[in-house]
């Protein structure tokens, strides 16, 4: 698949397991997984934070083949999901610092276009969002609301 705004063709990658079973040397049980889900979602880790650090520190490949569930899903039964989709927020968070980047330099023309770019990003991914039901109709993106956010 090709990239959104420019004419590379992409990158082949790694590829998840073809075969959806949980792995014999696996030493954690779905309900040990799931209390991990939500242990580290509590200290307000991203929820591809939250696979990787499964992965690496406990060996778990795959939430969704051991548990039956994503992360996402998880979150959601126990009311722990963010307000905002993680890629929407990450979209939002470089909007502000490009936006904060170009008040000091405002003949960075690149820049300029990346921030065109990323806010085209971000209202296809509203728009995506609405028509699912994941943000309410009447939410609008304004930049100036989430200056906030920059610092994190």
């Amino acid at each position: 698949m090709g990239r959104m705004h420019s004419r590379a063709k992409g990158k082949s990658g790694s590829h998840k397991p073809v075969k959806k079973v949980v792995p014999s040397w696996l030493k954690y049980s779905a309900k040990e997984v799931e209390l991990l889900v939500v242990k580290y979602a509590k200290e307000e880790m991203k929820s591809s934070v939250i696979g990787l650090h499964l992965r690496d520190q406990y060996g778990i490949p795959s939430v969704k083949t051991v548990t039956g569930k994503s992360i996402n899903a998880i979150l959601k039964e126990r009311k722990l999901e963010p307000e905002l989709p993680e890629d929407l927020m990450a979209l939002i968070k470089k909007s502000v610092l490009l936006n904060k980047h170009l008040g000091v330099n405002k003949k960075d023309y690149s820049s300029k276009r990346g921030l065109q770019l990323t806010d085209s990003k971000i209202r296809r991914l509203v728009k995506h969002y609405k028509a699912t039901k994941k943000l309410p109709l009447d939410w609008s993106y304004n930049p100036e609301r989430f200056k906030m956010y920059a610092q994190q």
